[in-house]
């Protein structure tokens, strides 16, 4: 037997329990009920297989079909949801006349399922209301995103002592993966949204950086094979290559993301302007942002600053270019908030984020630097510390 909810971490949970029922009453909702794997996670610091139920006032309840042998205080479990409303009697819950539901993850199926059993139930967009409370993150959250972080410098201090001569961009990959996976990387890498598949990162060598991807990252490559066109493909590793790492930091369940440029020997001197046109629209962030800044301006000083250095035909990529220097990241990689043009979102205290101003460069490949960083309330705090000049192999 083991207690669903571990004892040390009870006061992390009531933190974002007490969070998301004030969401809730500010939406007039009178409960959520939550399957998706990381907004289970969120809520309970484990994944099963079934349901979170929180009402607007009062304690969550836990409706589980798989594993067995969890316990604890509203531990229910269950075949099928059907039993929902016959365990809502049992137990004294009302049944909500306002309930949220994933609607931006569940199948279609499952939501119409869910929607018949509450059936007099206004439903609500619960997907919406998770993203926006999980952007402000916990203490106990940003203590692994350290760890994240720290294992993630741990890997990136190893890449020198990866590379050999003759190598292909895949060769390299697989010997950072297996020091990764020594240091304790979980393997699973998380993305919000459909055709965001990725597994442990991404490797850009050379031409390929400019390769356009169906996927809603910052930069794409031909990939391996058509079914998933993301990443390293087999370049061979040559003489004045820029090569881009930007290899997950998920040591933990809370992810950060830090990339950095290796070269193979010298690259032209565009390359090494262009890289530190990237450290200085990171080093004015840095002086810019802070609580109350809204991430559009964040985005246009960058774009400001891209022009002023004349290389905006290279910022984002070439041929397809990303409309966004930054995203947030903690369960998934691609939380809020997003530094855009047209974002609404404004910078709080406890928001942690990537911010990835690159470039590629025609017969060159990718420059620039990505690092994790937390709002505080005086200003950012740079998370991911490791060596950020181009290093040569």
């Amino acid at each position: 037997m083991k207690e669903l909810i571990q004892p040390s971490l009870l006061a992390d949970l009531q933190i974002k329990w007490t969070r998301l029922q004030e969401a809730m009453q500010l939406q007039h909702a009178d409960g959520c009920l939550l399957s998706v794997d990381v907004n289970v996670y969120y809520t309970t610091a484990q994944i099963f297989s079934g349901y979170f139920y929180l009402p607007a006032e009062g304690k969550p309840h836990f409706f589980i079909k798989r594993p067995n042998g969890l316990t604890g205080e509203n531990v229910h479990y269950i075949r099928k949801p059907e039993q929902l409303p016959e365990i809502f009697a049992s137990v004294g819950l009302p049944m909500p006349e306002s309930l949220l539901l994933e609607a931006d993850e569940l199948s279609h199926s499952e939501y119409l399922r869910i929607e018949k059993i509450f059936a007099s139930s206004t439903k609500g967009n619960a997907t919406a209301l998770l993203r926006s409370c999980r952007q402000i993150k916990t203490p106990w959250e940003i203590d692994e995103i350290r760890k994240s972080a720290q294992a993630h410098q741990n890997t990136y201090s190893a890449i020198k002592a990866c590379y050999k001569p003759g190598m292909t961009d895949l060769d390299l990959q697989h010997e950072i993966e297996y020091v990764m996976r020594r240091n304790g990387s979980i393997g699973l890498f998380r993305a919000f949204g459909s055709n965001m598949d990725i597994f442990m990162g991404s490797i850009l060598a050379g031409d390929n950086a400019a390769a356009a991807s169906p996927f809603d990252f910052a930069l794409g490559g031909d990939g391996q094979h058509t079914s998933c066109p993301l990443g390293a493909n087999g370049t061979l590793l040559t003489e004045g290559t820029a090569i881009m790492v930007d290899m997950a930091g998920n040591y933990t369940a809370y992810i950060t993301d830090m990339t950095r440029i290796f070269s193979v020997g010298k690259l032209p001197e565009q390359a090494y302007y262009a890289h530190q046109v990237s450290i200085n629209i990171q080093d004015a962030i840095i002086a810019m942002a802070k609580p109350g800044v809204a991430c559009a301006d964040l985005y246009n000083e960058a774009v400001r600053l891209v022009e002023e250095a004349e290389l905006s035909a290279y910022f984002m990529g070439t041929k397809q270019q990303a409309k966004f220097v930054g995203h947030g990241v903690g369960i998934q990689i691609n939380e809020l908030p997003v530094l855009t043009p047209r974002s609404r979102e404004v910078l709080s205290a406890g928001m942690v984020f990537a911010l990835e101003p690159k470039f590629v460069l025609p017969g060159i490949g990718a420059v620039g630097v990505e690092n994790t960083f937390l709002v505080t309330e005086t200003g950012l705090e740079k998370l991911t510390c490791f060596e950020e000049s181009i290093i040569e192999l």
